[in-house]
Order: C-alpha cells, then structure tokens, then sequence
C-alpha cells in the first residue's frame, strides 16, 4: 500500500495520456464538421464543372440541348445547306461579324461561329430578357417569312437568331447568342466549360 505522500507517476502518466486522447479525439469530432462545411458541396462542384458530350450522336440538322452551370446549351450539326446559307443572311444581321467580344471566344469569332463549321454550340438563352428561342431549322416557313433561312425564333418578344446565332437588325436582342469556352477533347468529343489547350 501506497504513503498518501508519494505520487504514483506512472499512473499519472496513464491518466494524462488518456486525457489527451480523449481531448484530441473531441476536438477532431468537432473540427471535422466544421472544416467539412467550408468544402463546397458535390452539387455546387457540380453546378460549375465542364460537360462532355459526343459529337457523333447529333443527327445533320438535329438541336441537342444539354446543361451546364444550370443553362441550357446547344450544339446543333449543320448541314451543307445550312452553313451555305450562312452568308446571305448578313445584311440582314445586326452584327454579322460578330465583333463584341464578350459573345464568343476568340477562336468562334468567324463566319460560322465554331471551332468546327459542322458543330455550333450555343447558350440556348436569349439576349434579350433571358427567354429560351425555339430552334426554327426549316427554311422560309410561313409564319417567319420568305427570307428565313433557319434559326432560332424567340417567343417572348420576337427576336431573331441565324444558324449561327446571329442576331437579326429591329429585334428587341442587341447583341448574338453567346458561345460557351469549349474544346475538342478528340475527334467526336466536346468538352463545355473550358477553352482547352487549343484555345486561340
């Protein structure tokens, strides 16, 4: 039996060192909520990451509409014919050349708008109030008149895009629709949400 005088260091040392786990693992246990709260979640990471779609199941002339970063965006492959079409439509445009820069990158700033004349991929969102256009392929139907040659009508307030996404002149939308940062990963496969080591 022990003199009450004389200290026990060895169980002392137990009793610290079990102490300081207990601490430690408290303290984690409260810190790790915490530090995970600063994290951005795997929907906002999500909200903001580049989208990857294949090319090559777009049909000639089909609109498909994806999402990204909560937009509507399309990529559209057109034919022959439409991108023949393209030039006759410029006096009719407000900006044919497409000269405001925020619109496009630098790479899609030419007479077809896109890295490759066949695929144009647009934010599906009017310029104006923000409506989303309807995709008007067809050519010279009735309710657009003989000089539409294919594009995108936008119900809201009658606004005009080419199949380019040029904007018409006397539509409410100033400025054409815009082109998202994007790149070809390989032959068929887009990559939405970035310019890619390919950028101009």
């Amino acid at each position: 039996m022990q003199n009450d005088n004389t200290v026990n260091k060895g169980r002392r040392r137990l009793l610290i060192a079990g102490t300081s786990v207990v601490g430690a693992a408290g303290a984690a246990a409260i810190a790790a909520p915490f530090l995970t709260s600063w994290s951005p979640s795997a929907r906002a990471l999500a909200a903001g990451a580049p989208v990857e779609m294949d090319v090559s199941k777009v049909e000639p002339g089909q609109q498909v509409r994806i999402i990204w970063r909560g937009k509507p965006v399309w990529v559209v492959n057109r034919t022959e014919e439409m991108l023949a079409n393209l030039p006759s439509n410029d006096p009719n445009l407000r900006d044919p050349a497409s000269t405001v820069a925020e619109q496009q990158p630098a790479y899609a700033q030419n007479p077809h708008r896109s890295r490759n004349p066949k695929y144009l991929v647009l934010v599906g969102i009017c310029t104006h109030l923000g409506c989303s256009p309807t995709y008007r392929p067809e050519v010279a139907p009735e309710d657009l008149g003989a000089e539409w040659k294919g594009g995108w009508y936008c119900p809201c307030h009658g606004s005009r895009f080419d199949l380019a996404g040029r904007v018409y002149k006397n539509v409410p939308a100033a400025t054409n629709l815009v082109v998202p940062p994007y790149f070809y990963k390989d032959d068929t496969t887009i990559l939405i949400g970035e310019d890619g080591p390919a950028a101009a």
